[in-house]
């Protein structure tokens, strides 16, 4: 092999190396504003769309217990050998508007709360409450 071969190889392998190296990866002050403000956002209409499911969760509590109620009073007016087809359909609202009030109870949006941390008992170091 000829010295210029050699030298011509070593090169394009010193340029290929740098070429093909990642370049480090800088976040702009602007980037960095950017990103923050879309985590604001997000967590914004997180916060926003809790609160609405929790309005909803308290107005469907509300008409849930105010058939309850209407179903209390209707049963109590039957005897015990006729139930009307009224109790029947408002025992099936209550039934549906629960299975409602439940799904949406389960629909947190967001990370959940941390919990608090639980105060440890400094008079015994080694216990562990």
């Amino acid at each position: 092999m000829s010295k210029t071969f050699v030298f011509i190889t070593g090169i394009v392998l010193l340029l290929s190396g740098t070429a093909f190296r990642a370049a480090p990866a800088t976040v702009t002050a602007a980037q960095q504003s950017e990103s923050d403000a879309t985590r604001e956002m997000l967590e914004r209409m997180a916060r926003e769309a809790n609160t609405k499911r929790h309005q909803d969760i308290r107005d469907d509590t509300e008409k849930l217990f105010q058939l309850a109620s209407e179903l209390k009073s209707a049963v109590d007016k039957s005897n015990e050998h006729v139930l009307s087809l009224d109790v029947v359909r408002k025992a099936d609202e209550v039934e549906k508007l629960a299975k409602k009030v439940k799904d949406k109870m389960k629909e947190s949006i967001g990370p959940p709360p941390r919990p608090e941390p639980t105060p440890r008992n400094l008079s015994n170091p080694l216990s562990r409450q």
